[in-house]
């Protein structure tokens, strides 16, 4: 049965006592609740008898591997767990002029050279998408590229299984014929993403589908679309510069702990082999900055954190950060104030993540902290140093992971020791000063 044949024409139906009505009304005719009335698709062909499941033991399932698609572009296949799986359906978002529809008509491009690709914009005119290309370099004549709104079509064109990798751009502008809503309605979304992942099902398809995201950063629609999808990444970074980073917050084919990092180049996302290097490129040593050995995703990465503190000239302090959870900050803040001599409750603190790097993992705490405590007393850190490890309330320093990778990644760029928690294991390296609490690491490496 063709996937067009599914969709039947769309009746209203009350969730508190299951009545159904053509139309919709604020309240239900049978129980008088209101806002009850929800849309949904019927099938009048669909039989009204229900077959028994089909069962079977596991050792007696079929252990086929998941068969991958390999794009060329080494860093985006490790992102998905070694290549897109055949028939896995991936969702990704990313604030406007972030490079979504850039980087996947690069991977459409490097895809169709070994694979039959379809990349569909409900977004960009056919002239748009062939500008770009040109641009990036892709070759036209191997890539197949449709402009559409219709949910319909795109699926039927789906369950065809002529093309091995779909890229649809953007869910947020498709429409189902018959769902009166508009495009980008929580209606329209949650059934459009419903067609298109029946479809790939079904054709054994690899589908990636982009969305938009809200002003909090988090993916617009509901969130029953993350839950329908195999895989959710995410392109983050600075819109105007700096790196991105594709990050994975679900996969059901691969691990989550992987991120790759790009420079955008007027030839697009270029992958960048060394970002440490990159990052730390322009530093300037001077009170408030410091380096810190962060983990995006398994590799490590070195980032400066810088800090500026000023009187404040208002009734009360402002806190403002870049890169950083502004809670994290006051959070830090007030620990500093209470477990050491520092008074910051008339300054002003500003914290910066050099690079547009957001860091979320607690191991950036303590070269936070360090960074603040340098600027507020004038002074720098001591020597070379990286510096990582996650702060308690109390102000101690407590064991963060891969911590060797970090120590290797600050060995590599010269620098002569790191400032951090005390290793688990037995096993000390030289190369880590290990430091208690707060206290001791300001005493010892900023007096």
């Amino acid at each position: 049965m063709s996937i067009s044949k599914t969709i039947k024409p769309a009746t209203y139906v009350c969730s508190n006592c299951g009545v159904s009505a053509n139309t919709w009304s604020g309240r239900c005719a049978q129980c008088g609740e209101w806002n009850t009335l929800e849309l949904r698709l019927n099938d009048p062909q669909a039989s009204t008898s229900i077959s028994r499941l089909q069962t079977e033991t596991l050792s007696a399932s079929k252990q086929t591997g998941d068969k991958r698609i390999l794009s060329g572009l080494k860093s985006v296949d490790l992102v998905f767990g070694g290549g897109i799986v055949e028939g896995s359906v991936s969702l990704i978002s990313g604030e406007p002029g972030m490079g979504k529809s850039t980087l996947l008509l690069q991977l459409a491009g490097a895809v169709a050279k070994t694979n039959s690709v379809l990349y569909v914009s409900g977004e960009e005119s056919m002239h748009q998408l062939s500008t770009r290309a040109k641009r990036l370099d892709v070759n036209e004549e191997k890539l197949n590229v449709a402009s559409s709104n219709s949910t319909d079509a795109i699926a039927a064109e789906i369950q065809t299984a002529k093309n091995k990798l779909v890229i649809v751009d953007s869910i947020q502008t498709l429409r189902c014929e018959q769902i009166g809503a508009t495009a980008g309605s929580t209606t329209q979304v949650t059934n459009s993403c419903a067609l298109l992942t029946a479809a790939a099902k079904q054709s054994n398809t690899a589908l990636i589908i982009v969305g938009h995201v809200t002003k909090d950063g988090s993916i617009a629609g509901p969130k029953l679309l993350e839950h329908t999808v195999d895989a959710v990444l995410s392109l983050e970074g600075d819109p105007s510069a700096g790196l991105k980073l594709l990050r994975v917050s679900k996969n059901r084919y691969g691990s989550t702990n992987e991120t790759a990092i790009f420079e955008m180049h007027s030839r697009g996302l270029i992958p960048v082999a060394n970002p440490s290097a990159l990052l730390l490129a322009e530093r300037q040593v001077s009170d408030g900055s410091v380096v810190l050995a962060a983990m995006e995703g398994s590799r490590p990465i070195l980032v400066e954190v810088q800090a500026l503190v000023n009187p404040t000239s208002y009734g009360y302090p402002k806190r403002a950060a870049s890169g950083l959870d502004l809670g994290r900050l006051n959070l830090l803040i007030a620990m500093l104030e209470r477990r050491t001599k520092l008074s910051l409750g008339d300054k002003d603190v500003y914290l910066n993540i050099v690079g547009g790097i957001k860091i979320s993992e607690p191991a950036a705490d303590l070269a936070v902290v360090m960074a603040i405590a340098s600027a507020a007393k004038a002074k720098q850190l001591k020597d070379n140093a990286v510096v990582f490890g996650e702060v308690g309330l109390s102000g101690e320093v407590r064991h963060v992971p891969a911590i060797d990778k970090r120590i290797a990644e600050a060995k590599q760029l010269g620098f002569e020791y790191a400032i951090g928690p005390k290793p688990l294991n037995a096993k000390s390296n030289p190369f880590l000063q290990s430091v208690r609490d707060v206290r001791s690491a300001l005493n010892s490496y900023l007096s």
